[in-house]
């Protein structure tokens, strides 16, 4: 039987989704690997809770990282290839895949020929529905989340302070299959989020250089275009 490893980056967690990530997940994965990003809240100490009875290992930033996401992507990357993994689900705390999956995915990885298997990301505006417009609409693309591990592949990563990606920018060469299990993603899905992003990006990338000016503009948006979700 393959060996899942969750890897996951977290920053003040607790009053977000990670109790429900956490939870959805822990039933079909093996061991976890987690960043914690310089919290100040008892994320960490959800992770611990949550995930008691699997191998966890938690490596905790005493200042956040964020700033320069390629770096800490590194950081999360490096220590989740130290536990020695098969499989590596690299999925945010406010990810969460959808229900179909948990019967799917042990079958999925045992037998898979490929090495990477990629999913559809559905960026949700509330708890019910998600966003599709001309500026969102990451869900009619399938990205890479669950990796087979090659020990002795070169890795290299795409080197922007921003976007640049979850996993090395070189499994883009590994053989994949695209799954029809989604992601849900609720990083958007509270007004004050949308903010604090919003925000976020203007402080980091205020000349969208490694973005997208106009998607940037549009998370303000106050009456998008939603679809409602459906299992």
């Amino acid at each position: 039987m393959s060996k899942l490893t969750l890897s996951m980056i977290v920053k003040n967690e607790s009053q977000r989704y990670l109790v429900h990530a956490l939870s959805k997940h822990r039933d079909w994965i093996d061991e976890a690997v987690i960043i914690d990003d310089g919290s100040t809240d008892d994320t960490v100490a959800i992770c611990q809770e949550l995930l008691s009875g699997i191998p966890l290992h938690v490596i905790q930033n005493t200042e956040s990282r964020f700033s320069n996401e390629v770096q800490l992507r590194k950081q999360q990357w490096e220590a989740t290839i130290q536990s020695n993994p098969e499989w590596i689900l690299n999925l945010d705390a406010d990810e969460i895949m959808d229900d179909q999956f948990a019967n799917q995915v042990r079958p999925l990885i045992d037998h898979c020929e490929q090495d990477a298997i990629y999913f559809r990301l559905y960026d949700m505006w509330n708890e019910t529905s998600y966003r599709e417009d001309a500026y969102w609409s990451a869900h009619h693309t399938y990205r890479p989340f669950l990796l087979r591990y090659k020990p002795n592949f070169g890795y290299l990563w795409r080197e922007t302070p921003q976007h640049c990606g979850r996993f090395p920018a070189t499994i883009q060469m590994f053989t994949y299959l695209c799954h029809a299990a989604r992601v849900k993603h609720y990083g958007w899905a509270k007004p004050e989020d949308r903010k604090a992003k919003y925000e976020r990006y203007m402080k980091l990338d205020p000349n969208a250089q490694y973005g997208w000016k106009e998607q940037y503009e549009s998370i303000l948006d106050v009456d998008p275009q939603l679809v409602k979700w459906e299992e």
